[in-house]
């Protein structure tokens, strides 16, 4: 990790308006929870559905896409990353540093949210929060490595990455079920009910057996990096500007 290249991405993700929608998303997370908490109690069922289909299926897909391609997305928008190119410095470590600032962002801005959110929700039933800490962290780490593969290979990451988490995911993977297959909420899911205890596993929805979607979310990760890397390092000064 360089700390330089660290720095200035920190910088870039926590700009204003990124800022405004990193807090944003967690607040109106950890509000509804709050609401709901008032206006209907402890319930694991509750908690598990609402975590499940708002926390992991909403908020921290659009959260990673917010920092996958905010790590780099902009500096190839604006030709900044021709500075970046131009040091000393090989690209995969560039592109292993811009993703460990987004993985870390996240875990601010989405981990500990779901987990404040469990709790709220839930208090430590079933191991209900941390089952739901664990899957949104494993999730934001896969969707940090797309998103940020996304930006490097395309303009239109944003858009891509929404046509995945919102279309793909949300609404294709509801109608259809092998597009869960290739979801990373599903996959995510999938660790997170093993890690429930008591009734309120029955309420998540995981189609994909633990080992495949422990080893899908490592090859995701891995190879969205590597490729990520070996993309930037074809990359010229040229192209970039």
């Amino acid at each position: 990790m360089n700390a330089t290249i660290a720095s200035l991405t920190a910088s870039v993700v926590l700009g204003k308006r990124r800022a405004l929608f990193l807090f944003i998303l967690p607040g109106l997370l950890i509000a509804m929870a709050v609401g709901i908490r008032v206006a209907a109690g402890a319930d694991s069922s509750i908690a598990a559905t609402v975590l499940q289909t708002f926390a992991v299926g909403t908020v921290v897909p659009l959260l990673g896409l917010i920092a996958g391609t905010g790590v780099i997305g902009s500096e190839i928008d604006d030709g900044s990353i021709v500075y970046v190119l131009a040091k000393p410095i090989p690209r995969p470590m560039i592109v292993l540093t811009k993703l460990l600032v987004a993985v870390g962002t996240l875990v601010v801005f989405a981990a500990v949210p779901v987990l404040i959110a469990g709790v709220v929700l839930a208090g430590l039933t079933d191991g209900i929060a941390v089952a739901f800490t664990v899957g949104a962290l494993l999730a934001s780490i896969a969707y940090a490595a797309l998103f940020l593969l996304l930006a490097v290979l395309t303009r239109h990451a944003v858009v891509v990455g929404l046509l995945y988490a919102l279309i793909w995911e949300s609404l294709v993977g509801s109608f259809v079920p092998g597009a869960r297959t290739l979801s990373i909420q599903q996959w995510a899911m999938s660790l997170t009910d093993r890690l429930v205890s008591g009734d309120a596993g029955a309420t998540i929805e995981a189609t994909v057996q633990p080992l495949v979607a422990a080893i899908l979310l490592l090859v995701v990760t891995v190879g969205a990096t590597w490729f990520a890397g070996q993309r930037l390092r074809s990359l010229t000064l040229t192209d970039a500007e």
